[in-house]
């Protein structure tokens, strides 16, 4: 079997390393996160900009304590070599009860060994109402056999 942890991915390798993400995002653990990336990893995450893992654990629990019931999909757009760009949506409400859904791009790029070090994500916010939810899986990961992104429309 291929190693899906280091360049260049293959299209087998590329969807399950976007998986793979997308796993570890919806566990909201921002330290085992942070172990995909490298130390001194470079994010531009709407208008902010983060550089590396010290800076990359306390944006995710600042992320995570805002975005309740956070739910998120991740999908392959394109691969090449120790490239990978994704789309995503994800679901989350604020503590006011207000729902959403935030659909975005990002480019990542991958060293040797297959940590992400740089991650280039343009995000969005719809305003949605608790009904048009279509995230409904029990928090953390998707399951099997769930939709995806294009299944779902979005």
């Amino acid at each position: 079997m291929e190693n899906i942890n280091r360049p260049p991915f293959t299209l087998e390798t590329a969807t399950q390393k976007v998986r793979l993400a997308e796993d570890a995002w919806n566990t909201r653990e921002p330290e085992k996160v942070s172990l995909a990336y490298t130390i001194d990893s470079s994010w531009r995450n709407r208008s902010e900009f983060i550089k590396g893992r010290g800076e990359i654990v306390p944006f995710l629990q600042k992320k995570w304590a805002r975005e309740s019931d956070y739910r998120l999909i991740k999908e392959l757009w394109a691969f090449k070599d120790n490239r990978i760009a994704v789309r995503f949506a994800y679901e989350w409400h604020d503590d006011s009860g207000n729902w959403f859904r935030s659909y975005g791009n990002e480019n990542w790029e991958f060293d040797d060994n297959g940590l992400m070090r740089l991650r280039i994500a343009s995000i969005n916010d719809l305003p949605i109402s608790e009904a048009e939810r279509k995230y409904h899986w029990p928090l953390g990961r998707r399951p099997d056999g769930h939709q995806n992104l294009s299944d779902l429309g979005l």
